[in-house]
């Protein structure tokens, strides 16, 4: 297990990276619904910090395997059985997400977060044996993701509530700062147009819970012959927009923002933003349908809030990491002032409909402004 070539021509997404993803599917679909629910009953602080842990351990875990295999995927037998054993893990997790929204029990995730972070361990310890000058990193890596999990064992200890939460954003701190502790002195090496291909299949996965609730609404429209319209509405607004989410995360060109060091910690950290954005606009779409059904206890101005936030977090996150470095003057002035206006959809009688406008010249913007052409790209920008 020797370190790959950073600079491999043709380098792509391996059959067992798509199949580690469908556990992800299973995850991120799990904890969506939830705070779907969670939001919809009107339980919004406790909804809403039960989901940002949840997503945390469903990102962290599947951020590690990402980077990790970019720099020492070999494919064999006893790579494939370790990342099975990860996937195990994730489907432990999420299995544990029901009881830790409805009661904060956290026993199951934890459980299947360990066994996750257990085979990573070994992973690194394996890589050590053939990583030559990295040794030191990868035995640094798997020493700081063997301590913070004996800080999750007693995470399990801490009642629930404002203790609990804040030892979570410390563990949280630790975990992510194991990278930082591992590769001050030499980093491993990370293949650019793999990792932000990686990046933009986990994106596809989080949007496609959007595309679910939309079909859900037109599931609706067919029983609620009152609320036809109006769901039909949401479902076609929710494909535009999901399509404009799309369509914009894809716009510049990810690699560029990945070519240093410090520059892959930021564009890896802030996709926490991007992705549980984007999952938690898909649970907002069901909290409107759940209006609209009158089966939510919410308004109709918070549940489109619960809409339009994720959005903007969306937007302004992707616009901070990866466009703006890309875009011309225009660009950078329409993605962050849309953020702010898709805010005032709340404001409107039917929901999500400024946001489809918004969205829509947003991507119209992006067709006729291009990313700005490097040097190093020739003339593919």
């Amino acid at each position: 297990m020797r370190p790959r070539d950073p600079a491999q021509p043709h380098r792509a997404a391996s059959s067992l990276e798509l199949f580690f993803d469908l556990v992800f599917v299973v995850a991120v679909s799990i904890t969506s619904a939830q705070l779907h629910h969670a939001l919809s009953h009107g339980d919004v602080v406790h909804g809403i910090t039960s989901y940002a842990m949840l997503f945390f351990a469903i990102w962290w875990a599947w951020m590690n395997f990402t980077w990790f295999a970019t720099s020492f995927d070999t494919d064999d037998w006893l790579y494939r059985v370790t990342t099975i054993v990860q996937m195990g893990g994730v489907l432990v997790l999420a299995a544990g997400v029901p009881a830790a929204f409805e009661h904060g029990d956290f026993r199951m995730p934890v459980l299947g977060y360990i066994v996750m972070r257990v085979a990573m361990i070994a992973q690194w310890l394996r890589a050590s044996r053939g990583a030559g000058e990295l040794r030191g990193a990868t035995r640094r890596y798997a020493a700081g993701i063997a301590a913070v999990q004996v800080l999750w064992v007693l995470f399990l200890l801490i009642p629930s509530g404002t203790l609990q939460l804040i030892a979570f954003i410390l563990f949280a701190l630790l975990e992510v700062s194991i990278p930082v502790f591992a590769e001050h002195r030499r980093q491993t090496p990370w293949h650019p147009n793999h990792i932000t291909e990686r990046y933009g299949l986990f994106t596809l996965i989080v949007l496609g819970e959007s595309l679910l609730a939309s079909a859900n609404a037109i599931i609706d429209a067919s029983h609620e012959l009152e609320s036809f319209l109006p769901l039909i509405s949401i479902s076609v607004l929710t494909l535009v927009v999901t399509a404009a989410l799309w369509w914009i995360y894809f716009w510049p060109p990810h690699h560029r923002a990945i070519t240093t060091f410090g520059r892959s910690l930021r564009y890896g950290y802030t996709h926490y933003l991007v992705f549980a954005a984007a999952a938690a606009f898909s649970a907002g779409i069901e909290v409107e349908l759940d209006v609209l059904t009158g089966e939510s206890h919410l308004s109709t101005v918070e549940a489109s809030l619960t809409v339009t936030i994720p959005i903007a977090l969306f937007l302004l996150a992707i616009w901070w990491v990866a466009i703006r470095e890309n875009a011309d003057r225009v660009v950078n002035t329409v993605v962050p002032l849309g953020a702010v206006l898709v805010l005032l959809d709340p404001v409107l009688p039917t929901p999500v409909a400024i946001t489809a406008g918004v969205m829509a010249v947003i991507v119209a913007v992006l067709v006729l402004r291009p990313p700005l052409a490097r040097r190093e790209d020739g003339n593919s920008s």
